[in-house]
Order: structure tokens, then C-alpha cells, then sequence
């Protein structure tokens, strides 16, 4: 959980990280059934630089579907759909790997607007069994394993970010 306190008493990533998390806020969030990459700052403007959507800044997730994604289908992802009042894009899709059981993609996006993917992948007729963001910015996860965590250095924060 991305959150500082969950009130069903769930682990969020402030509990993994202990005391050293004080001050820390999170750069996005990732929903519960997404994992990988997290950035937790005490910047509030990096924060907001970070996840200002006109800034434009990228987040690279490797996604799986049920069923089949065509070219086509992944065309319209980048075309655009609306679901409800808002107005969805990625960026970029690559498909990966592509059978009638299941399809692998990348999927780039650019704003991060709640549950962004899933709802693309839904309003394609595709539910999301697997997401995890792999890149934001120009900051990869790397080798990191579920509930690892680093510092970053000046260099990556201004490399990644500018």
C-alpha cells in the first residue's frame, strides 16, 4: 500500500521502510495489485515536478492481459479512449508476446491518471492479471526484489528528472 496508514490495518510501504520513512512522501502510487517501481522523496516540489502532467515525465510498466491484444487494439491505446469524464492515452504500447490465453506488453504513459491502464486494457474488453512499473523517468527498478529499497543519489535524482 502506498498510502501512510491503512485503515484495515494492511502493510504499507512506510511500515517496510521504518523510521527512516518519516517526512517521506510518495512520487504517485502504485494500487494495490501493482507492484515494482516506487519513489519517496521529502521534496514536495520534486513530487510535484515529478507528477505535474504537463511535464510530460514517462513511466514504463510491463503489463499482462487476458486474451488477445491486436496491433490494432493496441493502436487505439495510443489513439486514445474516454472512460467516463476522462480522456485516456498511452503514450507508447509494444506488444511483447501475444496468444488467445494471455498478451505481454509495455506500456508508456505520460499523466498517470488513476487506474490509467486498467481502465485502457478494460475499455478493450482485456482485464489486467499482472502490472509493474519499471522505469519513471529515466530511473529503472533494476534488480531490485519486492520490498527492496535504495537511496538515490544527487546524480540519478538530477539525471532522471532534470
Amino acid at each position: 500500500m502506498t498510502t501512510a496508514r491503512d485503515p484495515d490495518g494492511r502493510r504499507t510501504v512506510f511500515d517496510i521502510i521504518g523510521p527512516e520513512a518519516k517526512g517521506l512522501v510518495t512520487v504517485g502510487r502504485l494500487d494495490l495489485a501493482t507492484s515494482g517501481l516506487l519513489i519517496l522523496t521529502n521534496d514536495t516540489q520534486l513530487a510535484h515536478r515529478l507528477t505535474d502532467p504537463r511535464r510530460r515525465v514517462p513511466r514504463l510498466y510491463l503489463v499482462t492481459v487476458r486474451g488477445l491484444v491486436t496491433a490494432d487494439q493496441a493502436a487505439r491505446l495510443e489513439g486514445g479512449i474516454v472512460s467516463g469524464s476522462d480522456r485516456l492515452r498511452a503514450e507508447s504500447v509494444t506488444l511483447r508476446k501475444a496468444s488467445r490465453r494471455e498478451t505481454h506488453l509495455t506500456i508508456e504513459l505520460t499523466e498517470g491518471k488513476n487506474r490509467e491502464i486498467r481502465r485502457l486494457c478494460e475499455a478493450l474488453g482485456h482485464e489486467v492479471t499482472r502490472l509493474k512499473r519499471v522505469r519513471f523517468g529515466r530511473l529503472e527498478i533494476g534488480d531490485l526484489e519486492p520490498g527492496q529499497w535504495r537511496h538515490l543519489s544527487r546524480d540519478e535524482i538530477t539525471d532522471a528528472f532534470g
